[in-house]
């Protein structure tokens, strides 16, 4: 395995201040020639540290998708955080990565806890690194508005409908990926024809309503119409995330989609036909190309 330094950490949402550590990781890994690294867990640590599991903002898989393609980190390592990992010393973490994953080098934030019972911090891992001639960097806090950037914090706006401040948190869209499934195919019979995605168990749920997205098929982007909710017009149950892809014309049941969230349109509301819902929603499709225009006119 080639000589890497490490940024470590969870990196839900992977946001702004994510970004800061993983661009101070590269800049330390080009000076040293070595590969520039991820270490992750497969679960939240307050699942086991903390008794409950927060909700998350991404999938393991879109998180390592983030890291890879938006922050052009070299690999990944993602780890279990199960009870052995829990209790291990902190030294002994470090000398893991060391021995096992070709750790030359670690980089993490200001507030980084790890080993057991969280004594391992910032001070101690420059002090273990400076034992060994190791090149290491902590990244402080970023703030926005006066606000510190964290996962919590954008994980509390998308669940309030305020998309675009977790946004301007996260530094990019938020972002979900899913299998497309069979619905109702009551979108089809509308001349809306949507696309169904199970919105996974674990993650953090965005306010019902209507959504800015970007759907992207086959590496294109198109505009899409996207409802969370349950459909209150149909007499829905189920949380659904259903995408009306703009432009697109093709089967995509059984295929792998990424939804783009920017902006939050409205909120999901029961209308008194169906004729109303479908002008609604052809309303919000207008809304969307028109953002998404001038979101592309100014980039």
């Amino acid at each position: 395995m080639e000589k890497t330094i490490y940024a470590l950490g969870f990196f839900d949402g992977v946001h702004i201040g994510h970004g800061a550590l993983l661009r101070q990781c590269r800049a330390l890994a080009a000076e040293y020639g070595a590969a520039a690294g991820v270490v992750t867990f497969a679960s939240h640590p307050d699942t086991l540290v903390m008794g409950n599991t927060p909700r998350l903002i991404n999938t393991p898989q879109d998180r390592e998708r983030l890291l890879r393609e938006s922050f052009q980190m070299d690999g990944v390592v993602t780890l279990p955080f199960d009870e052995p990992m829990r209790a291990m010393h902190w030294r002994d973490f470090l000398e893991m990565l060391t021995e096992r994953y070709d750790a030359a080098g670690f980089v993490c934030g200001e507030d980084f806890r790890f080993g057991d019972k969280g004594q391992g911090d910032a001070a101690l891992l420059g002090q273990y690194c400076a034992e060994r001639g190791l090149p290491w960097a902590v990244v402080p806090e970023q703030i926005i508005d006066g606000i510190r950037v964290s996962s919590t914090y954008i994980r509390s706006q998308i669940e309030t409908g305020d998309m675009a401040t977790a946004v301007k948190f996260l530094g990019h869209p938020h972002i979900l990926s899913g299998q497309v499934v069979h619905g109702r195919h009551l979108g089809s019979s509308l001349g809306i024809p949507t696309a169904n995605l199970r919105l996974p168990e674990e993650l953090a749920v965005p306010k019902f309503g209507v959504y800015i997205c970007r759907a992207l098929v086959d590496g294109k982007a198109y505009p899409a119409v996207t409802n969370i909710g349950t459909r209150p017009t149909v007499e829905g149950h189920r949380i659904t995330v259903e995408p009306w892809i703009l432009d697109y014309a093709g089967d995509l049941y059984g295929r792998e989609i990424t939804l783009e969230f920017y902006r939050f349109l409205r909120p999901e509301r029961k209308f008194p036909s169906l004729e109303a819902l479908t002008a609604e929603i052809h309303r919000n499709a207008q809304q969307v190309r028109d953002y998404l225009k001038e979101m592309e006119a100014r980039q």
